[in-house]
């Protein structure tokens, strides 16, 4: 599919990872992209492949779970590349350990960027989507959400924004945009070796009992879920929303 030249798309946490390959992917569909992440000098190598592919991006530096930055990154990128009429609430942390270590501070940090970060961002994104008849919202669960030894925040986190995913997808519907999740298994990213780290293991050998599980044989990569979401923000997707699709290599991982 190939966007209208008006068309912009904001993805949050794509610095790297998943983030950065659905930016590049939602570059080479025809979109404008807004960089967010945390630190607007870690977005310039995501900028800059995607300029050497010939895209558009700008990079923005936000807190996302911040009202006033959300919504000027927002601003800032409907001013500078177009009004955004796709959003990826991609930006996410961590904070792992089992319910009697997890301090107020390690559930509180996951609740806030996950789902206040993802609230903020939509909150702010729908009105140019709404005025415009036509918007795509795209959020980052997990195969968490289903429950996963030491994340009772990041899974509850996960969990709660597919709610969130099917409630926007019935109030916006009537003006044109869609809203659904993708929920990724095992994917091989600066995330998943910090969950090795934790456990005490090394990627590798996490990798290697984590593809045991998975049917299909091999771990995710960043473009397995960058393929799913250039789906979803692509005029073919137009009838389907309010759905989760675990892309995780089989029916569960």
């Amino acid at each position: 599919m190939t966007a209208s030249p008006q068309r912009a798309a904001i993805v949050t946490g794509s610095a790297r990872g998943i983030g950065a390959a659905t930016a590049r992917r939602l570059a080479s569909d025809g979109f404008a992209i807004g960089v967010v992440d945390l630190d607007e000098q870690q977005c310039a190598e995501t900028v800059s492949a995607i300029k050497a592919e010939g895209g558009t991006a700008l990079a923005v530096g936000a807190d996302v779970s911040d009202s006033d930055q959300a919504q000027a990154a927002v601003a800032r990128v409907a001013d500078e590349v177009g009004a955004p009429q796709v959003l990826v609430n991609n930006a996410g942390v961590i904070r792992d350990n089992m319910l009697f270590k997890m301090s107020e501070q390690d559930w509180d940090s996951v609740m806030e960027v996950h789902l206040r970060g993802a609230f903020l961002m939509s909150r702010a994104a729908q009105k140019y989507m709404t005025e415009a008849g036509w918007g795509r919202i795209v959020n980052l669960s997990s195969t968490s959400a289903l429950g996963n030894r030491g994340q009772a925040n990041y899974s509850t986190a996960k969990a709660g924004l597919q709610g969130f995913t099917k409630t926007l997808a019935i109030e916006l519907g009537k003006f044109g945009v869609t809203v659904n999740a993708i929920a990724p298994g095992f994917i091989a990213t600066d995330m998943t070796a910090a969950t090795a780290e934790r456990v005490g293991m090394s990627f590798e050998d996490f990798e290697k009992a984590a593809i045991e599980s998975i049917p299909v044989g091999r771990a995710g990569r960043p473009e397995d879920i960058a393929n799913t979401v250039s789906f979803f923000a692509g005029e073919q997707a137009g009838f389907v929303s309010g759905q989760v699709i675990y892309v995780a290599g089989g029916p569960k991982a």
